[in-house]
């Protein structure tokens, strides 16, 4: 499984889909749904959606992650062909400088460009220690004039990426863009390659979701239409193992799936996710009962797509599962192939134990 996890992941990496513009992404998803004859479709905000009917007597459970990376849209183009973008997501300023970009042109015609860094040569002292804002940030795309620039398909709105990388790192660690959330969609695709044809199950609907680091827009406009009882996220959990991160919590690389019990954005979007109680319990059971660790973490300052999910209808009983990462959001974030082996196990065994039977009555759990 790590190895098909491997490839999948990778694949997924250096296909760019800027949040709103994810149909690449989604089409390769498709592709091989397509060819584990899993149907699926796409709404029209682009979501992708594969529904595999089980137990009508079960509760339904939606299994999703985001397809979306975050990154930049054009928004000037100087007469000297320099462009200026405007930030789409939360993209940490200070690690801007120097990074090799992606202009989402258009299949086979993309344009790479290097977001400029002052020549070090001629920084004096004082400005050596500050973060330029991303204002003031400029790409250059090997041009000398707008005309020029406007030539290779750039213009106003063309949406902006890291340069789509994948590193193998060691034995079983992944470095690159947008492993935020392709590692989740990769977990995700396995699960319904590794749940098909398994008797018992509830009514399962994949969701490979838009627009979620556009303030979690995609998966609410699923979940409406398919009105889950219940909706397991997947995406990262800030790892604590490295030492500018050791006072956030104890979640380590390495070390195996994560559950959150308790996120909240703190900023902006006063929102977050209080887990079921069901849920937990469920998964709390299918690690100890498969063997597979299963670490916990509680923050603020990051939420997902589940924080509206769960307000959708009369209410959906929701849950983030996670894979430990790193140097989240930069260009080369980090995870490792073990946590993702591990997170698949631990998905398929929980949602093989949601069939007839399992019941959401909070009381029952509290």
């Amino acid at each position: 499984m790590k190895d098909k996890l491997r490839q999948s992941l990778s694949d997924l990496m250096m296909l760019p889909g800027l949040s709103g513009h994810e149909d690449r992404v989604r089409r390769a998803i498709k592709k091989r749904l397509d060819a584990a004859g899993i149907a699926s479709r796409t709404d029209r905000l682009g979501n992708l959606i594969a529904t595999v009917e089980g137990d009508p007597e079960a509760p339904s459970v939606m299994l999703f992650a985001h397809t979306d990376q975050l990154g930049f849209i054009t928004r000037k183009i100087e007469p000297n062909g320099l462009v200026r973008v405007e930030r789409l997501g939360g993209v940490p300023e200070k690690a801007l400088p120097a990074q090799a970009v992606l202009f989402c042109v258009g299949e086979g015609r993309d344009v790479g460009g290097v977001i400029a860094n002052k020549s070090h040569h001629a920084t004096p002292a004082d400005e050596k220690y500050k973060v330029t804002p991303y204002q003031d940030l400029f790409i250059d795309v090997g041009t000398d004039s707008a005309e020029a620039t406007r030539a290779l398909g750039i213009e106003i709105g063309t949406p902006v990426v890291y340069q789509p990388r994948v590193m193998h790192l060691n034995e079983d660690r992944v470095a690159g863009t947008s492993v935020d959330d392709r590692a989740g969609c990769a977990v995700v695709l396995q699960a319904a390659l590794e749940l098909q044809g398994a008797p018992g199950l509830p009514t399962v609907h994949y969701v490979f979701a838009v627009l979620e680091e556009f303030n979690l827009r995609g998966a609410m406009v699923a979940a409406q239409s398919l009105q889950p009882d219940i909706a397991v996220q997947l995406d990262l959990a800030l790892t604590s193992d490295t030492p500018d991160m050791a006072h956030r919590g104890e979640v380590a690389m390495g070390a195996g799936p994560a559950m959150a019990l308790y996120s909240f954005h703190g900023r902006g979007t006063l929102n977050g996710t209080i887990p079921h109680p069901a849920l937990t319990r469920l998964f709390e059971t299918t690690a100890s009962e498969e063997g597979l660790p299963l670490q916990r973490t509680a923050h603020v300052g990051a939420l997902t797509d589940s924080s509206y999910v769960q307000l959708v209808g009369e209410g959906v009983a929701v849950v983030d599962l996670c894979f430990p990462s790193r140097y989240t959001h930069t260009a080369l974030e980090l995870c490792d192939l073990r946590d993702l082996e591990g997170l698949t196990r631990l998905v398929c065994g929980g949602i093989r134990r949601m069939g007839r039977g399992f019941d959401l009555n909070r009381d029952l759990y509290t």
